[in-house]
Order: structure tokens, then sequence, then C-alpha cells
């Protein structure tokens, strides 16, 4: 499998002779998590769910960081303590991407466990003579780095002039970076150098060499934490270890909103809770992966719709296959066409986790099932199940499934039913479909049978 790796400009081969380790830049736990978030989490997700689906180990780690000064701002504004704040939005993480179907990360390491460890990082640099003590904190020396900016490809006389950086007297250059703030105020610890707190890029060179070790095999994160957080990041652990940091840095695109990135300031933040109250997991999975990761989404409610009509045809299909009883002749070279697909479905995601095209195989199945419906039978049913369920797998949708006692149970009410309409009975046929209806069952008429769905 190739992904392309934004430090060396190339697609590059996923090295997966051993485990692939994998270190996701997460959520700093300050509010609620959006759309954008969910985008880059989930592609992560469905890479991961890829490489298993082929017997490769993954081992997916993805911190929180649970001290900043937007959780300490936002604890003094509700006069409880951070720590409050990012329990709450940890919580409130767990329950939406559970909602959402993404697989838990083997570890969800918290900035605030590992202040020590931290500390010796810090220290390792100080004592290089790469990092130097002011009056605000440690800072890094970008100077004492010469590869700084090798990721972004941003050159280091640009940066200075062009003031992107916070003015800071208390620096060296107006470049470097803080590894650790001196501060009185809590959240703080004691360190060699006085107290404080860390800065936000050594928390994830600390938690991803602790948990994955050197040279690991993928990096990723949204596409806005290229500069500066990736960019400190590799300069501070390869200042440190004087090795490679990750083989494949990847990262995905941003989620906008008429074309204006998502903030509080524009107030367009289209948070997860409040779209999985109109949305279900599936459309909004499906809406994060039909373009390519890497390209930026803009947010629409018409994009959504469709995505929605396109999986309820999917829904439909899959419930048609589970139902299909009959015998007969086989389709005529379906064995070739369902062969075909799988391998288009495998191919794209293979190259660059091309979920587009994957989808459009998966739509291509889902097709086929309902032009061909009159000629299903059972044994090419279970046939055509098994790749529907393979697609969905890797692409993490989900479809509730009944046990073959309610299947029966059912199919005798909905049997039942069609004796009550063809005795006029309506209303009693009305009172069968409320029934199933409670039971999070829907019925969708059709000319020669009735086809009960799993309600989302």
């Amino acid at each position: 499998m190739k992904i392309f790796d934004t430090l060396s400009g190339n697609e590059k081969e996923i090295d997966s002779s051993g485990k692939v380790r994998i270190y996701l830049c997460g959520v700093t736990v300050y509010d609620e998590s959006h759309i954008g978030h969910a985008r880059t989490i989930i592609v992560f997700d469905i890479l991961r769910r890829h490489l298993e689906s082929g017997g490769i180990e993954v081992e997916l780690v993805q911190n929180f960081t649970d001290v900043d000064d937007k959780i300490i701002n936002r604890a003094k504004r509700e006069n409880v303590l951070a720590s409050a704040i990012s329990s709450r939005y940890i919580q409130e993480y767990y329950d939406e991407f559970d909602a959402l179907n993404v697989k838990r990360a083997a570890k969800y390491p918290k900035a605030t466990e590992h202040i020590q460890d931290m500390l010796n990082l810090v220290q390792g640099l100080v004592d290089k003579k790469i990092a130097y003590v002011s009056k605000n904190g440690v800072y890094f020396s970008v100077a004492k780095f010469p590869d700084y900016g090798k990721l972004s490809k941003k050159k280091t006389e640009d940066l200075i002039s062009g003031a992107r950086v916070e003015v800071d007297q208390a620096k060296n250059d107006p470049l470097d970076f803080a590894l650790w703030k001196f501060s009185d105020s809590d959240p703080s610890w004691e360190s060699p150098w006085g107290r404080g707190r860390p800065g936000w890029h050594i928390e994830c060179s600390t938690m991803s060499l602790k948990y994955l070790g050197e040279n690991f095999e993928i990096h990723g994160g949204g596409r806005d934490l290229i500069f500066p957080h990736h960019e400190n990041e590799i300069a501070q652990s390869e200042a440190y270890s004087n090795k490679p940091y990750a083989k494949i840095w990847m990262h995905v695109g941003m989620i906008t909103i008429d074309g204006e990135k998502m903030s509080k300031s524009l107030g367009n933040i289209k948070s997860i809770k409040s779209l999985l109250k109109s949305w279900s997991p599936n459309v909004l999975r499906i809406f994060c992966i039909a373009g390519h990761y890497s390209k930026p989404i803009d947010y629409s409610e018409e994009l959504l719709k469709e995505h929605e009509t396109n999986w309820n045809k999917a829904r439909l299909a899959y419930h048609k296959l589970i139902q299909t009883e009959k015998d007969g002749q086989p389709i005529e070279d379906i064995d070739s066409t369902l062969s075909q697909i799988k391998s288009e479905f495998s191919k794209a995601i293979d190259e660059n986790l091309n979920t587009h095209m994957a989808l459009s195989a998966f739509y291509r199945l889902v097709t086929i099932c309902l032009v061909n419906e009159e000629h299903l039978t059972k044994s090419l049913s279970e046939k055509i199940i098994s790749i529907f369920e393979e697609m969905m797998n890797v692409l993490g949708l989900r479809i509730e499934k009944v046990s073959e006692e309610e299947k029966v149970h059912i199919q005798s009410l909905i049997k039942q039913r069609e004796e009550f309409r063809q005795q006029k009975k309506y209303e009693e046929a009305d009172g069968i479909r409320d029934k199933l209806a409670a039971k999070g069952i829907e019925l969708k008429d059709e000319i020669h049978q009735t086809i009960w769905m799993k309600k989302e």
C-alpha cells in the first residue's frame, strides 16, 4: 500500500514487514469535537481497517492534549478545574467517535500523564545545547537544526521576514519555540528550570517516541498541523535522537464552510454532536471520505442529502440480499464482475487511500444488486453479502444485523400483514407496520414483495 508522504513529496510504500505503528495527533479537549476532527480520524480509521483486513498488525496511538491555554481559560470562565473540562470532553469524544464506528486506538495517552517523560526529553535537548533557558521558559533553538522547514517546505528567512511567529523578547531568535513555559498558576509542575507547563509540540514527540519508538511507520493529522506543529515535532525529535522521526507523514485536508475554515469567531463550527442528531453515522462517514483525503471538502447540507440517498440505496440492496430465498439460474459472468469490483476496491485503497474510487466500486456492487434483483438467488446473494460486508468493514459502514430468529418473526408478521391487506383489513395491517416500526423495522412495499429494513 502506498501513501503520499508530505516530507518527501512522493507516494511511499508503507513498511508492513512488521507491525505498522501510527501516531495520530488527537484533539485538544476544551470543547466539542467537530466534523473537521471527524474527517481526519475517520480517514485514519479506514487506513487501519484496510491494513488489518490484509492481516497486518497495526498499533495506532492517538493523544489527548489535556493541558493548554484554551482549556485553562475555559476552566476559569466556568470556575472549575482544568481537569474537569478535559475529562468532560474526553468522555464526549469517546461517545461520539464510538457512535461514528471508529475503532478505538491502542492507546490514548494524555499530556498530563507524561510530564516527567517530557521533562526528560527537554533536558536532553538542553544538555545538547539545542535548547536554552530564558526568563519565560525553555526554548528550542531553530538555528541549531539546519533541516528546519523540510516538512512544510518553508525557508527560515521567509518565516522571519513574514513575521508569522509570536513576538517574545526572551527568545534568541523569533523562530524559536517553547518546550516548557514558566507559570505559577495551575495546572503547573515543577521542573529543573522552574515551575510551569509543557509547550504543545513537546507533548506529541514525547508520547509518540515513548509508545512507538524511533522511526515509526506513519505520523499523521490534519493539514493545518504541518506548520508549525509537525515541523517543530520533527526538529525537536530528530535533534534529540539523531535519527529520522517518522517514515511517512500523512495529512488530511480540511473541511471548509463556504470556502472558509471553521472557526468559533465566524460561528460556523459543525459539531459532531449536533450533526449526529440530523444524520446517521454512516452518512457522516461517507461525507468525510467521498473526496480524496488530501483535498479539502466544503460542507453543505446538499452533499449530505446526496450521500444519504446513495446510502439508503446501499441499505435497500443489502436487505434485499439477506431476504432472498429463491433458487434459479445464475446471472451471466457474475463471478467475473464481482471479482473485478473486489479488485477495484482494494486497488483504490492501496493507491494512496483513494476512498472516492473505493466508494465508486462499492456503489457499483449496490447497483448490480438493485438492477438484477429478479435474478438474485440465495447462493448468489450469500456470495455478494460476503463482498458487501468486507467493503463495509474497511469503510467502517455499519448496518444493524438481526438474528435468524428475529428474521423469521419479522417475515411472519409481514405475511400476516399481507393477509390483512388482501382482506381489506387496513387498520390491522397498519397495526403490524406500527408494531414493527416500534422495534426499529421499516417496511418498503414493492410490486412483488415487501422488503423490511433495520432503521439507522
